[in-house]
């Protein structure tokens, strides 16, 4: 429907004087109702070569109003000034931008539902229309009062997508209620869906019970450190074995010059110390030989240090009480030690550890040379060679002695500074081995001694469990900073890793889908997180190829790494009132305009704009409220500052 004609053509602006016919701001055409009159509201013009101009209101405003004129005068002469957004080819595809101009005197007409399948092409897969895994419901544009958005499934989650906003602008509700419509849709079993959430603030557990949602999703939540099963959460888990040397060297703060080596060989140690507790038989002998060698090489060491003999033997008796204290501390080892003569070899060189008027005599060394005759070095060479990966399981009880026979031996070799070196380690070994904020790190599911394991008991994808799950939900509310940087880094290379090992068609089976909340507390744009390689940035640049996509939702962005949200394509920006971080929007994302960033600012809570490869041109769309919510209601003071509560 005609509403009136364009009077003046600018390259980034149309006028359009309203028809005189026209009353009020909406117009009823086949039963439906067009609201014109609103700023962002959409109209349509034609150009000389039969294409559609599909503008939108900027200004709202009477061309002819005087001082002394009536306030509302409907006589007046109405008009809108229109900013181009893009064109309706003649093949009825839309594109964004303008490439001919409409002339003066073109009528100006609505904007329909028709044509808003056009733009959004949401007519172009008939064949699938009835199909409810075609698209999700996301809520009603504000553009086009009334009119319903739907978004195709494929395009929002087959790429990395980012959610922005202020707290409180409904960052989680847009999350919960996309994945919520997803799962709800009738006869939906979406057997194949997998999704991660990092729930940093506890607040999706109540917006995904099965209850609510229905059975076609099945979720767990998960929660580290709690003693027993809380109320709706399982024990969450992420074994220590399972991280490598960065992980490693990221949580004890190890740097790289002298710390990460030195830890490289404590964990080499804790798999060997582990390995003589727990086997039997030949293999048990290589390993208590190995060790066998190594307290040989410490004392031989001492020796040709050419020290006086008082300060000689008083250095071996301090390295081989520590290694008998080491052994002592585990009851396997103790026994696995005995019954191979090890034990027996170390209170033999020990009760050698003596002087006699400042001379040893040399007992030291011949008892040395006895003890080296029982080693079998080409077994000694095939220990040395046998390197642990990191996923190959040890006792983390191990981590302490093995780090006490690196510093032994460092001694023993003269390095008088080491201890100091590696103090601020140590201490964070400690914290590891004593804190309950580690809890979760020390302790494994049951029968987990690998990665695949791991994920099988993450993801209910063994034989044991007949539906896999589609949901995990870790509840990190109550993490510190750098178990909460662990948490969620090493979570996430553990699936990543697992997916690069996927060949041909299987990479695009069962992707996986990291949700990651609060995402500026664990992916930031600079080195002060304690993973200076952050494997958020190379699933953002490769995790595409292996079906690992990530779904960002931080209300901090001039925080986040820019390497991860560059690589987003689709957004969904609540409002943003902080100067910094609108820069840093306006910056990075493509296709942005100070009009965006308007309507960004006077966005209501749970009011986005949403843009990228999802929808054809940028929408601003109130987005429907799930069901149920999730849990980041604010506290209504004014109740409670006024509630009576019961003693």
């Amino acid at each position: 429907m005609k509403i009136g004609k364009i009077t003046s053509v600018n390259f980034n602006q149309f006028r359009v004087k309203i028809s005189s016919d026209i009353r009020g701001n909406s117009v009823n055409l086949a039963g439906v109702v067009y609201y014109f009159g609103n700023i962002g509201s959409y109209l349509k013009t034609t150009n000389s070569v039969g294409e559609q101009l599909i503008c939108e209101v900027v200004s709202i405003f009477d061309s002819d109003m005087k001082l002394d004129s009536a306030a509302y005068d409907i006589d007046s002469n109405r008009e809108l000034l229109l900013k181009p957004v893009g064109t309706i080819t003649r093949a009825e595809k839309f594109n964004l931008g303008v490439g001919i101009f409409p002339g003066i005197y073109s009528e100006v007409a609505v904007v329909t539902f028709e044509d808003m399948e056009l733009i959004l092409h949401t007519s172009k897969d008939k064949s699938l229309e009835k199909s409810v895994h075609q698209s999700f419901y996301l809520g009603e544009s504000k553009n086009l009062i009334n009119y319903p958005i739907d978004i195709s499934i494929n395009s929002f989650f087959n790429i990395h997508s980012a959610v922005l906003g202020n707290s409180g602008s409904g960052k989680s509700n847009t999350i919960a209620h996309i994945i919520q419509d997803i799962h709800k849709k009738k006869d939906n079993s979406a057997i194949g869906s997998r999704i991660l959430i990092f729930d940093v603030n506890g607040e999706y557990k109540n917006a995904f019970s099965e209850h609510e949602i229905g059975p076609n999703l099945k979720v767990r939540q998960l929660k580290p450190n709690i003693d027993a099963a809380e109320e709706g959460f399982e024990r969450f888990y992420l074994p220590h074995f399972l991280m490598n040397i960065d992980e490693w060297s990221a949580f004890l703060m190890a740097t790289d010059a002298t710390q990460r080596p030195f830890w490289d060989k404590v964990l080499q140690e804790s798999y060997k110390f582990y390995m003589i507790s727990t086997r039997e038989g030949v293999e048990r002998q290589k390993f208590i030989n190995y060790l066998r060698f190594k307290v040989c090489s410490l004392v031989h060491m001492l020796l040709a240090q050419g020290d006086t003999d008082t300060a000689i033997v008083t250095a071996a008796k301090n390295v081989i009480y520590g290694i008998s204290e080491l052994i002592e501390f585990d009851e396997n080892l103790k026994k696995a030690c005995e019954e191979e003569g090890m034990y027996e070899d170390l209170q033999e060189l020990y009760s050698n550890c003596s002087v006699a008027y400042g001379n040893n005599n040399d007992k030291l060394k011949q008892a040395a040379e006895q003890v080296r005759e029982k080693v079998d070095y080409g077994s000694v060479q095939e220990v040395i060679s046998m390197r642990a990966s990191s996923e190959q399981y040890f006792d983390y009880r191990f981590l302490k002695q093995a780090a006490n026979l690196t510093l032994l031996e460092e001694d023993a070799r003269g390095n008088r500074r080491v201890r100091e070196y590696t103090s601020t380690m140590m201490t964070r070994l400690d914290f590891f081995l004593d804190n309950p904020d580690c809890d979760f790190m020390r302790k494994r599911p049951e029968n987990t001694t690998n990665i695949d394991q791991y994920l099988d008991w993450m993801w209910q994808s063994n034989l044991d469990v007949p539906e896999q799950t589609n949901m995990v939900i870790i509840d990190t509310s109550e993490l510190s900073k750098d178990a909460l940087e662990t948490l969620t880094s090493v979570t996430s290379r553990i699936n990543f890793s697992s997916r690069k090992k996927l060949k041909g068609n299987a990479r695009r089976e069962k992707p996986i889908h990291l949700v990651l909340d609060e995402a500026h507390r664990y992916i930031k744009k600079d080195s002060k997180y304690l993973l200076r390689e952050n494997i958020f940035e190379q699933i953002a640049r490769e995790g595409r190829k292996y079906a690992l996509y990530l779904l960002i939702s931080s209300q901090r962005p001039s925080e986040l790494s820019e390497t991860v949200l560059s690589q987003c394509s689709n957004f969904i920006i609540h409002r943003i009132q902080n100067e910094i971080d609108m820069k840093y929007v306006y910056a990075i994302l493509p296709y942005f305009s100070d009009d965006f960033a308007n309507k960004i600012k006077q966005s209501v809570p749970g009011e986005a704009l949403i843009f990228g490869n999802c929808v054809s041109m940028p929408l601003h769309v109130r987005i429907k409220q799930a069901f149920p919510e999730p849990n980041s209601e604010n506290c209504k003071i004014h109740e409670e500052w006024f509630k009576t509560y019961v003693l």
